[in-house]
């Protein structure tokens, strides 16, 4: 997989876990720590996300 798509899928992932996390902050029924597991993930992804963005502009 090239960089580029590799960041796209992160990119998709990432923006998919902000509606996941929305969707559960409007539902009471939701548990913190079920709301903090998805802050948490994204969290990941976003380092994720930077560290691909740091290596692809080092390899430039």
């Amino acid at each position: 997989m090239n960089p580029s798509s590799s960041l796209s899928d992160l990119l998709a992932q990432h923006h998919a876990l902000e509606a996941e996390l929305a969707e559960a902050m409007a539902h009471p029924a939701s548990s913190d720590s079920e709301i903090a597991a998805i802050k948490r993930k994204k969290l990941k992804l976003k380092d994720e996300i930077e560290a691909l963005k740091r290596e692809t502009h080092l390899a430039a």
